[in-house]
């Protein structure tokens, strides 16, 4: 009995309850190309998380708990819907509370240990940076989808010149040239971890050096028919670089040092 719920207890503590998820190739596995993600990392720090709203999987992704930003967002492209902004932005209760229900929720007082695992909207007051999304708005595929890319575990500390110019442009410019040649494409965009944090004293929320998107349009046999890749610094003068999937695999394994793999 002792045994039992011991290893009751490092279940609940693993975050393996509801749609943060042990597996998310399993539960939430249609928004990967061919149902396999990208590389996931050894350590405690990271969730995989189906992100759920009102009861339903929009798209999933991979969370750093230490950094308190995503590793990556992944979701399938169908078109463009022009959906309208939310503007208010959830947060994900399961991170910070085993016993929460699996849907992404605006912020309660009543949370038990409200951000240790998780950015906060009070962490960007007057930080300078946008809440980024990793997952757009702009290429939801719904109302409600636009309004489940409103949660902080799908946004990151990005330059307001960069997000609101150059990397807005390339997810526009992404998405019309997708609508033209390929309706159903596999999305993955994520960022890699910079040197600094939000907040002067607390350094609670990590700055990401990159931003980056990858994706694939399945063809015959399964195999990525179109595909590419870009990446950009964060800051205010951002370099854009678009490049093959395989070109950005490499420059992410030297960001990251350790080997990535986008599309399996």
């Amino acid at each position: 009995m002792t045994l039992l719920l011991h290893v009751l207890m490092l279940f609940l503590l693993s975050g393996g309850l509801a749609e943060v998820v042990q597996n998310f190739e399993l539960e939430c596995g249609q928004f990967f190309a061919n149902g396999k993600s990208p590389t996931t990392f050894t350590g405690s720090q990271y969730r995989q998380i189906c992100q759920t709203l009102n009861n339903f999987h929009y798209y999933a992704t991979y969370y750093d708990t230490h950094n308190r930003i995503p590793v990556y967002s992944a979701y399938k492209f169908e078109g463009r819907k022009k959906c309208n902004r939310l503007n208010k932005w959830h947060t994900e209760p399961q991170l910070d509370d085993n016993k929460a229900g699996q849907n992404m929720e605006f912020q309660r007082i009543s949370w038990r240990f409200c951000g240790f695992r998780q950015a906060l909207n009070r962490d960007y007051v007057n930080s300078g940076y946008h809440r980024g999304h990793l997952a757009p708005v702009y290429q939801a595929q719904s109302q409600s989808c636009a309004d489940a890319t409103f949660t902080l575990t799908n946004a990151a500390p990005q330059y307001p010149s960069f997000n609101s110019g150059q990397w807005r442009n390339e997810e526009e410019r992404l998405a019309k040239d997708l609508e033209r040649q390929c309706q159903h494409a596999y999305i993955v965009t994520g960022v890699v971890p910079g040197k600094t944090f939000l907040g002067k004293k607390m350094k609670r929320v990590n700055v990401p050096s990159h931003f980056w998107t990858a994706y694939c349009c399945l063809g015959h046999k399964n195999r990525c028919s179109r595909s590419g890749g870009i990446i950009g610094t964060n800051d205010n003068k951002s370099k854009i670089r678009r490049m093959t999937v395989a070109d950005l695999e490499r420059v992410l394994q030297n960001l990251y040092r350790t080997t990535f793999r986008v599309f399996k």
